[in-house]
């Protein structure tokens, strides 16, 4: 039987189902207890969705059952969830992606169980416009999130060099991500060339630990930079959102010395987070990705690598 609840969430009123359907078997870790992470990060993590068409990805049956991506905002969504339209080159059409612009809207993808967020790079009033470079470091086993660590640390120092300030967090699964923010006029053209030259830069300076190449078949024991993430038709895990693992881990923005401790203790477990981890770095730290929604900073127009 699914046992049917109705929520007021600010001046809303939704309908929440199956609250005690257990999505994470392996921990025990039930619906309701998704919808309230998601509450309780709120604060922080509306920012980094407002205006950010978002790609859901849903877990009905919990991260052992079959899941899907959905793009277009279901139809039964109630009149108060907002929308952007935005051109599938794929599709060759308009899709109608969500917005999560308020709480409402974030419990009510929760209630779905969307327990992934995927944002894209732009803002819906400018989608031809990222406000940020993205480097995901893919490690390929045996290599860990340690070595991403390094990785993550050399790009860091690279971007410094060009007086451009980088931030990373985890991707709740096995690696890292560094972000680049901008919100200054810049195009994909160009953040997709810089983010492949400073990957082929590092693959040239470390070919022993890192790959620039998609290629799965390269990638053992290395750390591969994605640069290819830095285009208008692709999206990246929001930060904060919860991942589809065995445990309901977070994408966690981190501070760079612990980044840096990660790597001289050689120790992934120091840069893996659950729900509740992430809720108690918030309450102490508060938003360590503030600045990736406000800092402005201009993409150089030259560059040495």
């Amino acid at each position: 039987m699914s046992q049917k609840a109705e929520l007021i969430v600010e001046d809303r009123k939704l309908q929440v189902s199956n609250l005690e359907k257990i999505l994470y078997p392996k921990v025990g870790f039930t619906k309701s207890q998704v919808i309230d992470y998601y509450i309780r990060v709120a604060p922080v993590l509306l920012p980094h969705l407002k205006d950010r068409p978002l790609t859901m990805k849903r877990y009905p049956d919990g991260v052992e059952g079959e899941f899907f991506y959905e793009k277009n905002c279901p139809e039964h969504r109630p009149k108060w969830v907002q929308t952007a339209q935005v051109w599938s080159e794929n599709n060759d059409r308009m899709m109608n992606y969500c917005l999560v612009q308020d709480l409402p809207t974030l419990v009510w993808a929760a209630n779905l169980a969307d327990l992934e967020l995927h944002t894209s790079l732009s803002r819906k009033d400018d989608m031809s416009c990222p406000t940020m470079m993205v480097f995901d470091l893919d490690p390929g086993p045996p290599a860990n999130i340690v070595q991403c660590c390094q990785v993550g640390l050399w790009l860091r120092d690279l971007l410094g060099n060009m007086k451009l300030k980088s931030f990373a967090k985890t991707s709740g699964s096995k690696g890292l991500q560094i972000y680049v923010p901008f919100n200054t006029a810049v195009s994909y053209d160009k953040t997709k060339n810089l983010s492949l030259a400073l990957a082929q830069y590092l693959e040239r300076e470390h070919a022993d630990l890192v790959t620039s190449n998609m290629s799965k078949a390269v990638r053992k024991a290395k750390v591969f930079v994605d640069w290819s993430q830095n285009d208008e038709h692709k999206t990246t895990i929001c930060v904060y959102s919860l991942r589809a693992r065995e445990e309901p881990t977070v994408s966690t923005p981190v501070r760079w010395n612990e980044v840096e401790n990660c790597l001289k203790k050689e120790n992934a477990e120091l840069l893996r987070f659950r729900s509740d981890q992430v809720l108690a770095r918030v309450e102490k730290f508060g938003d360590l990705f503030e600045a990736v929604e406000k800092l402005k900073q201009k993409l150089p127009t030259r560059w040495k690598t």
